[in-house]
């Protein structure tokens, strides 16, 4: 998180970065449909679905950790970009294939990549075993798919993705859910 952070406020798109974009970036057409849905799982009213969920599910505490800590890093990414000052894969790059609307602003870091991550990193010790794998996929795709579409550069979505696995890690923690709770917790519900 921190060397992706320091990269990025250089403001270059460094060679290896570029071919990685491109190849993402460069990916058929026909993955637009899929990536444009899975990519709304970073967006801030995901948060509020998530929170909705367990709520309804019974769980108001959960659902108010989730609600916090995604918005939380949602409104952190804002301030980031501002102080980190790294513009979208248009601002560097040529021939950058745009699907669906542009996205405005500053590129670093990607606010998507880390409310996903956020809420797969809150959420996961919470869920049975084969929907905390459909978490961690959804976050990384969600990773990938705002390079796929052209609004970040890869390194925009690791720093999203690391902010977001380390705000859900220190929620956890706060919690005292931990690695280690997690884990035993999960041997019982065997």
């Amino acid at each position: 998180m921190i060397v992706s952070t320091a990269i990025a406020r250089s403001r270059r798109v460094q060679p290896a970065e570029a071919r990685a974009f491109r190849r993402v970036n460069g990916l058929p057409q026909g993955v637009a449909g899929p990536a444009m849905v899975v990519m709304q799982a970073g967006s801030l009213p995901a948060v509020f679905v998530a929170a909705a969920v367990a709520h309804r599910l019974g769980r108001p505490h959960l659902a108010r950790t989730t609600a916090l800590a995604g918005t939380a890093v949602w409104a952190g990414c804002k301030g980031l970009k501002r102080w980190v000052g790294r513009g979208r894969p248009a601002d560097h790059l040529d021939d950058v294939r745009r699907r669906g609307a542009a996205a405005a602003g500053l590129g670093f870091p990607s606010g998507h990549a880390a409310v996903a991550a956020t809420l797969a990193t809150v959420l996961a010790p919470e869920v049975a075993r084969p929907l905390r794998r459909a978490l961690v996929a959804t976050a990384a795709v969600t990773a990938v798919a705002r390079v796929y579409v052209g609004a970040h550069l890869p390194l925009d979505s690791i720093g999203g993705a690391a902010i977001g696995v380390a705000t859900g890690t220190a929620v956890q923690l706060v919690r005292g859910r931990g690695c280690a709770a997690s884990s035993s917790r999960t041997r019982r519900r065997r």
